[in-house]
């Protein structure tokens, strides 16, 4: 079996198709129970954010794995194969690690960095875990990509690299301004109750905002998030949770909204803002967007870059670039009496609002166009370094645990065949007394155990190395094992409750 990743991702797709791509928790749940239900798959997990849709397998063929995680991936996500496949890239083996330990850092976030993908990551293994679809390969590769990714924030500067979207939308917000200047004193109003919604809450508060409102569509949550805010040692905010339908009186004493729902239609529409400001919504047309075709590609394709030592194809990363590129609408000018801030995907606010005299709209799409020229961190080398390592690292112990069954159910034949002798030597010599017994048993296992030794830590060892994985077979080849019982040894030690804990 090998590991097969099939996704799409700010890098590789317009927001546009992003946003129509997105997977609610359900879905989800459906996605991967269908994925083990296909038959290249054995296990699976799905790591969905706002930037990234990405299935993780572990298949047995790999162009049967590719197609049939595609059309998964289409049929789950409400986007035709044919308009989704020219956006998807396939990593394979230890490309996908590589792929899985770089998003796991941030290097693959839309600012370099963030640190929010390791929460995401854990709800990704989590889900797995409990729906049983994630087996022995991928929670061991979930849970090192968590140890990987807290290991390049600790021992580098990957932090100065960037920061959580939250951070950098504000400054985005603040058009140039230092953003605490900017939102010092202004009152805020935060939709939505989630980890990112959370985050925005308390970066509003840390950023010196007077006032942060919370309305969600669970009462509770909203609560929550209040009473955490208020018990926060470093600020002195203002905070209070109100219902959604109190949104529009919200808005117009609010100077700032995030909103970070889970919502599948609009939260704010362009009219709701235009009513709560007094101003009439601009009726022009937008400029329409360039048109941009997209490269042909197909599921094969996909399958020679991969071959060929490429995981996305130029030709088909460009147009995405180019298309994100000409449908961010322009902003409104004039002072500002409204920024606005959504982190949703899709999206909370309608992008309409730009229209809005006195509006500023910042989300994913108008990040993603400004995070392309983002400054990288000297320290960015350093954990592309770490990751190559933990890559090799892995791989290791993945093809050592492959052996390792292998060397147990030889070892248990051993042990086997001397109760055997022993037994049948009692037999043969019945007058012999306990400490006699015990001294010959003693002996014989000594001399099976020295043979065994160094055969088997050497497989061990040469199995850990690249194209080691053949060592297993001609081990159990060169002793008969009988692969049942390997098998067996492999489910015992897969269903150990205190297998991969940390």
């Amino acid at each position: 079996m090998s590991l097969l990743v099939v996704g799409l991702s700010h890098r590789s797709a317009p927001v546009s198709v992003l946003e129509r791509a997105s997977l609610a928790a359900e879905t989800q749940a459906k996605l991967l129970q269908d994925t083990l239900a296909a038959e290249p798959a054995t296990e699976a997990a799905v790591l969905a954010t706002c930037n990234r849709i990405e299935l993780y397998a572990d298949v047995d063929k790999f162009h049967a794995g590719v197609a049939e995680l595609s059309t998964l991936l289409a049929q789950h996500s409400g986007v035709g194969l044919e308009e989704l496949t020219p956006y998807l890239y396939v990593h394979y083996e230890d490309r996908a690690v590589h792929h899985l330990f770089s998003v796991a850092c941030g290097l693959d976030s839309m600012v370099v960095g963030e640190g929010q993908i390791l929460g995401q990551i854990k709800d990704a293994l989590a889900r797995g875990q409990e729906l049983h679809t994630a087996g022995r390969l991928l929670n061991d590769l979930f849970q090192q990509a968590l140890r990987v990714g807290k290991r390049a924030h600790s021992e580098t500067g990957i932090d100065r690299a960037g920061q959580s979207l939250v951070t950098f939308g504000l400054q985005q917000l603040a058009a140039g301004a230092d953003p605490e200047r900017w939102a010092r004193g202004k009152r805020a109003l935060v939709i939505g109750a989630g980890s990112m919604s959370s985050l925005a809450a308390a970066t509003l508060a840390r950023t010196g905002c007077a006032e942060v409102v919370v309305a969600n569509r669970t009462r509770s949550r909203a609560d929550r998030l209040v009473e955490i805010l208020q018990q926060g040692d470093d600020t002195e905010v203002r905070a209070h949770a109100v219902e959604m339908s109190a949104v529009g009186d919200e808005l117009t004493r609010a100077d700032i909204v995030v909103s970070c729902t889970g919502s599948t239609g609009l939260v704010l529409t362009a009219d709701a803002l235009a009513d709560a400001l007094g101003v009439t919504l601009d009726a022009a047309p937008e400029k329409p967007a360039a048109t941009v075709t997209p490269a042909p590609a197909d599921v094969d394709q996909h399958a020679a870059w991969v071959e060929n030592g490429s995981a996305t194809s130029a030709a088909h990363a460009g147009p995405a670039t180019a298309l994100r590129r000409a449908t961010v609408p322009a902003q409104s000018t004039g002072p500002v009496r409204l920024a606005l801030l959504d982190l949703a995907m899709p999206r909370d606010i309608d992008g309409a609002a730009h229209r809005i005299d006195g509006v500023r709209l910042v989300d994913i799409e108008s990040l993603a166009e400004a995070s392309a020229d983002a400054p990288m961190a000297a320290d960015v080398d350093r954990v592309r370094t770490i990751v190559s390592d933990e890559v090799a690292a892995f791989g290791a112990a993945q093809r050592a645990a492959h052996v390792a069954p292998t060397v147990v159910a030889l070892r248990t034949m051993a042990a086997d065949v001397v109760a055997g002798e022993i037994a049948r030597l009692d037999g043969r010599l019945p007058d012999l007394d306990e400490r006699q017994r015990a001294e010959i048993t003693q002996t014989v296992r000594r001399v099976v155990d020295k043979l065994l030794h160094a055969p088997t830590v050497r497989v061990k060892q040469l199995a850990s190395e690249p194209g080691g994985a053949g060592y297993a077979d001609a081990l159990r080849e060169l002793f008969d094992l009988d692969p049942q019982t390997v098998a067996a040894v492999s489910r015992a030690d897969l269903n150990d409750p205190n297998r991969g804990r940390s």
